[in-house]
């Protein structure tokens, strides 16, 4: 199943990398990494708050 995923994102990258050129290829390879995030979250297989939460006793610019 995920590699039949694979292929067919793959293969609408390409073609909108072709068609669109490099900026919509960029868009639309965010907006596919966010989507797959945003649906693993709602799927309750990841937690997006220690993707994000803060590390304490890094150096801070």
């Amino acid at each position: 199943m995920w590699s039949i995923t694979g292929l067919a994102y793959g293969s609408l990258l390409g073609l909108v990398a072709y068609f669109g050129g490099f900026g919509a290829f960029l868009l639309v390879l965010v907006l596919g990494a966010a989507g797959f995030l945003a649906g693993r979250a709602y799927a309750g297989e990841t937690d997006l708050a220690t993707l994000f939460a803060r590390q304490d006793g890094g150096a801070r610019w």
